[in-house]
């Protein structure tokens, strides 16, 4: 398998590894383009199996306050769309393995153009896209120019999501199944893991994609329990929370940050690996 399917040859791996993978979200360009390419750099020796880009945008849907600020800071240090592919394009000039998935909202895909965005996304490195707000039933006009150039459009499930629309959510899922823990919004309250695990066993037993967990994650042993029973935790607020402590009072970033956001992601895979030599049961 290629470097064109970084996401399965990642999940491949951590099966072969038995234990489930840690994704981590950080805003691009927050708080400023230089420190987020520093951070997203250090990501994977520091334990991140996959990456998580979020795409500053003004009308969030799917966010809390936290990533809401951060996009907010993102967007006044003068991050584009055009911006955050060139961070991926940096990123992929010392690292061809690791998965790097875009996650945003259609409109300023729309306005770039679906088929340019999904060109230009490939060229840059990246692996998948998650749209928040790109239901399925209008997936096909993103899907089609993804799907030409080998991008995984990976879909949002949740615990209102019935097996009727389960069906319709994974008509077009590729790479995997991001199953959000709780209904509401990013950073706010933790899933019990017994729901996650009930619902994650539900969702396999219509694809055999991965399923990875977030939403509500904060810490290590959070993240540790989720990634037992899914393929993968999905940890984003509580970084960009650890970020934003290490910010002066003028919003610019102080000479520890990247090192303390950096021995966070070392403490949340720390957690996920004690588990390694878990059963795994898919």
């Amino acid at each position: 398998m290629s470097v064109e399917h970084r996401i399965a040859r990642r999940f491949a791996s951590l099966r072969q590894q038995r234990r489930g993978g840690l994704i981590t979200f950080l805003t691009a360009g927050d708080p400023d383009l230089g420190t987020s390419i520093d951070i997203m750099r250090r990501l994977p020796a520091a334990g991140a199996d996959l990456i998580e880009i979020g795409m500053p945008f003004s009308d969030p849907m799917a966010d809390g306050p936290i990533i809401q600020v951060s996009s907010q800071r993102a967007l006044r240090a003068g991050q584009t769309v055009r911006r955050t592919l060139g961070m991926v394009a940096a990123f992929r000039q010392a690292d061809l393995e690791t998965p790097i998935i875009l996650m945003g909202y259609y409109n300023p895909i729309y306005s770039y153009g679906a088929h340019a965005f999904a060109a230009d996304a490939k060229q840059a490195g990246v692996d998948g896209l998650i749209v928040v707000d790109l239901p399925p039933e209008e997936a096909e006009e993103l899907y089609v120019p993804a799907s030409a150039v080998g991008l995984d459009l990976i879909f949002l499930a949740t615990p209102t999501t019935d097996e009727r629309r389960l069906g319709q959510v994974l008509r077009f899922a590729r790479g995997f199944v991001y199953y959000v823990a709780i209904t509401g919004v990013t950073g706010t309250r933790s899933a019990g893991i017994a729901e996650v695990k009930s619902a994650v066993q539900r969702i396999r037993r219509h694809t055999t994609l991965p399923v990875a967990v977030g939403f509500g994650i904060r810490t290590p042993e959070q993240a540790a329990a989720m990634a037992a029973v899914a393929d993968a935790s999905v940890v984003g607020s509580s970084l960009v929370a650890m970020l934003a402590e290490h910010l002066d009072a003028s919003g610019v970033a102080r000479a520890d940050l990247v090192d303390n956001v950096v021995a966070f992601v070392g403490s949340l895979a720390h957690g996920i690996r004690g588990l390694a030599a878990r059963e795994v049961v898919k």
